[in-house]
């Protein structure tokens, strides 16, 4: 699967019959799929079909899908209030001896308020049905190129993810392979540092403090963040080639890489060390603000 960015639009226009229609989407990052819809009156009927085939084809993503409408062709119709026409015959036929029999003419018909309107034409059910699946047919191909650029971006976001994973590694590596860490290089600069304070009083138990020495020695030892970082390392590169919706899970790995960092800093018996935690940080930081994009 393709990894997709949160961020994209998508337009498309066309023609059916008289009617011209637009769509508009505009996609960015939210914590799970919300599709808003702004449809015309009398296209409200719309809504469930779209937001299911949104669901078909996105994750995740605050989604705006706005619908525009015009009629290239009015079309008039004359609708005569058949109820008050009835009304006005049997009350002319039950004034006959006072009023004017002869037939009503079309003006006099117009002079009275409410019996005849104009109206615009209503489609009919063939007209309607065609209609609505040349609408339908254009937020799927809407969809699909907001899709297409979801996922331009998502290849872009992929290969910037890829290099923080990368410069992570290389970072981890620094820490693994520098001389201070190595346990005999620890004990030497705490044998070195209990021999001083021993020098120093001769009243301090030199059992008691070569047993904290070891103690102090087990502590610094970033034996285990390393190896934790290697494997956040490998699952990062697992996600990133599987693809799909993994951006909730690259920001926990994010949160996993940075829990080993600040250790890695708080046991730091070295400037290279520290420094090489100080850039993981960094790092992080910036793959976590990347993540944020993904899917």
């Amino acid at each position: 699967m393709t990894l997709q960015s949160m961020t994209g639009f998508s337009r498309r226009e066309g023609t059916v019959g008289r009617y011209r229609w637009v769509w508009e989407l505009r996609s960015v990052n939210g914590k799970g799929l919300d599709v808003r819809l702004r449809l015309p009156t009398g296209f409200e009927h719309l809504e469930a079909v779209v937001k299911t085939l949104a669901g078909e084809k996105l994750a995740r993503g605050n989604v705006q899908a706005g619908l525009t409408v015009t009629v290239a062709e009015n079309r008039m119709e004359a609708v005569v209030n058949r109820d008050a026409l009835s009304a006005l015959m049997t009350l002319r036929a039950d004034l006959k001896d006072i009023v004017d029999q002869s037939p009503l003419t079309l003006d006099q018909l117009f002079a009275i308020r409410g019996l005849i309107e104009f109206r615009e034409a209503e489609d009919d059910e063939a007209a309607r049905k065609a209609r609505d699946a040349a609408i339908e047919a254009g937020f799927s191909d809407a969809l699909a190129g907001l899709v297409t650029m979801r996922e331009a971006e998502g290849q872009a976001l992929n290969a910037v993810l890829s290099g923080h994973v990368d410069q992570i590694e290389a970072l981890a590596r620094i820490v693994e392979e520098d001389p201070q860490r190595r346990p005999e290089e620890i004990a030497k600069k705490l044998g070195a540092q209990v021999a001083a304070l021993l020098d120093a009083s001769s009243s301090l138990d030199r059992d008691r403090l070569h047993a904290e020495a070891a103690l102090l020695a087990t502590k610094v030892d970033t034996r285990e963040e390393i190896d934790r970082l290697k494997a956040h390392v490998a699952a990062a590169r697992d996600l990133l080639s599987k693809g799909g919706p993994v951006g909730r899970k690259l920001d926990f790995m994010a949160q996993e890489f940075n829990r080993e960092s600040n250790t890695i800093c708080s046991k730091s018996n070295s400037a290279a060390v520290t420094a090489a935690g100080i850039e993981l940080k960094v790092v992080i930081d910036q793959f976590r603000e990347q993540v944020q994009n993904l899917e």
